[in-house]
């Protein structure tokens, strides 16, 4: 049995795909949220979801909540005595989605596919897939968020072709997604969020601004500080659902035997969380300008995530775009119908065959170079990308470096993802050292070629031509996760990628026919020709299929143009 499973900020649900289509599966309380919530009570008993939830005011040392904002680092918490990473406690959620699942299904669970930010690096992905392993799952793939909730959308419209976004704001993540839906394949086009914004940011608002008229005093080094915090989120969380259905809405808690309150103007509110909504603006724009697709284009707008229930947030994406987004999906279930329908294509079922999932590399990968300054020194540490972000994968890409040191025996080859110029602003994956032949500067090349696949398995190929020596380092999200097997077929599916596209058929005709044409004409013909050689081979440097397609397919227009009728 393979289950769909969104691991949420706020709350968590599973789902998966049956004979009436993509179904969430209730919990123990009859609700298909869970919140991602854990407690340990005084006997020592792990609690999760809403009776964790319940504690987080009134026992805020034994209780966690928003850990998914630390996933993939060293940041931990101490509940009852005991230590745990944010990986540790969403495995507990995870097994109590599984536990629920599995009293409801009436047998073991034990495959899922999970879902993450579109934005998490590789780091925060191989946390994810650690919870679900702590869980007791085999987690057969990982899923962007913004992609699953395309799946809940386009499984019913496989004949729309024109692109949509899918704009997805939760609990403590926000991503952007377009997508395009042709011939029952669902494209992603491109990808961008940010990690750190989310429902919770607008609730830390709210409590700023209530608590000064509260007249609160309670040093932060007071062992009640923690239970007021906790108070004062509960009670943000409270107002901030008011305020979506009204002018203004009460903020109060009980502190102390006393009932403490402020009347907050939703005006106010809304003038306050302006840096935030800005915010929002940034990675649309990204996605937009990634993916080559006006926002006029768009078909359709779509709202995903809880914290979308904002009239905040809807008239901000409403200016965004020049019109009403569509909520026909439910916010906060949307992703994880999706990551359903995912599960049912993992399965094979029938109903879905003819279903097709591309995504995209939501981080840029590649190097750390050696640069050149002007003052003829040297600047280490620069990042050199060869897979971009918002590449449709799988792909291979292969750049060409070369040696900065005379007589240098060996080139470090350290790999990394991000999009900082800096290498230290990135997250670094692996290093290969690499022996070379002695030489004079600039005479010793390295191929790198990097070739990955929306598994996340990448393989890095360092060739030195002078030898022919190749070397080879392969980083796989999860190593234990996959078999011999299954990461060999993996590897064999990508190896059919690695070549450069010059070397394609149709370009390498492209090619062929237009040097003869320079080699046919004289003057401004010639002239023409060689502007539109050069011009197709710096696209062709660039290794984009789509952009390789349509310049190819203009030379070609441009030399039927000038030769006339072809005979072939």
């Amino acid at each position: 049995m393979i289950v769909g499973i969104d691991l949420g900020t706020t709350n968590s649900a599973i789902g998966l795909w049956g004979a009436h289509g993509a179904e969430l599966i209730p919990n123990r309380m009859g609700d298909t949220l869970t919140p991602s919530a854990v407690s340990i009570s005084d006997g020592g008993e792990v609690l999760v979801g809403l009776a964790a939830r319940e504690r987080q005011s009134t026992h805020p040392e034994r209780t966690a909540t928003a850990f998914k904002r630390y996933m993939g680092t060293k940041q931990t918490c101490r509940l009852g005595g005991q230590t745990y990473s944010a990986e540790d406690l969403s495995a507990l959620v995870l097994r109590s989605l599984k536990a629920d699942a599995e009293a409801w299904l009436g047998e073991p669970v034990e495959q899922a596919v999970i879902t993450v930010p579109a934005y998490f690096n590789d780091r925060q992905r191989k946390a994810t897939r650690r919870a679900g392993e702590l869980a007791g799952l085999k987690v057969e793939r990982l899923v962007n968020e913004p992609t699953a909730a395309a799946l809940a959308y386009g499984i019913h419209q496989l004949d729309e072709e024109q692109p949509f976004l899918v704009f997805d704001l939760g609990g403590g993540t926000f991503d952007v997604s377009i997508v395009e839906i042709t011939d029952g394949i669902i494209e992603v086009r491109a990808s961008a969020g940010d990690n750190r914004l989310g429902g919770e940011d607008f609730n830390d608002l709210l409590v700023q601004i209530a608590r000064p008229s509260l007249n609160l005093a309670c040093d932060p080094d007071d062992a009640r500080a923690g239970r007021l915090e906790e108070l004062l989120r509960a009670a943000a969380e409270r107002t901030r659902r008011r305020l979506s259905d009204s002018d203004r809405a009460e903020f109060s808690i009980v502190w102390e035997g006393k009932l403490l309150s402020t009347e907050i103007e939703a005006a106010e509110f809304e003038e306050r969380a302006r840096p935030l909504v800005d915010r929002l603006r940034e990675p649309v724009l990204r996605a937009l300008r990634d993916s080559r697709i006006r926002a006029e284009e768009l078909s359709e707008v779509l709202l995903v995530g809880g914290a979308t229930r904002m009239p905040i947030v809807r008239r901000a994406v409403t200016r965004m775009f020049g019109r009403f987004p569509s909520a026909r999906l439910e916010p906060e279930r949307s992703v994880a119908l999706g990551a359903a329908v995912q599960a049912g294509l993992k399965a094979k079922d029938a109903a879905l065959k003819e279903v097709r999932l591309t995504d995209v590399c939501p981080f840029t990968l590649g190097i750390g170079i050696v640069e050149n300054d002007r003052k003829g020194g040297t600047r280490d540490g620069i990042f050199s990308p060869i897979i971009e972000r918002n590449t449709v994968l799988p792909a291979s890409r292969v750049e060409t470096y070369w040696n900065v040191y005379e007589g240098q025996r060996q080139i470090d080859v350290a790999i990394y993802q991000g999009e900082s110029r800096q290498v230290t602003g990135n997250v670094k994956l692996g290093e290969i050292k690499v022996p070379v032949p002695a030489g004079p500067v600039g005479s010793v090349t390295l191929e790198c070629r990097f070739s990955y696949d929306s598994s996340g398995l990448l393989e890095v190929d360092v060739t030195v031509p002078k030898t022919g020596a190749v070397h080879q380092l392969v980083i796989v999200d999860d190593p234990e996760a996959a078999t011999e097997a299954e990461l060999a077929e993996r590897r064999q599916r990508l190896a059919a990628l690695k070549f450069h596209p010059r070397d394609d058929a149709p370009n390498v005709a492209a090619l062929a026919r237009a040097e003869r044409c320079f080699e046919m004409f004289l003057g401004d013909r010639r002239d023409h020709i060689n502007h539109m050689l050069t011009a197709f081979r710096n696209v062709l440097d660039a290794q984009d299929p789509d952009r390789i397609e349509v310049a190819r397919a203009e030379l070609l227009a441009s030399l039927d143009e000038l030769e006339g009728e072809r005979f072939l």
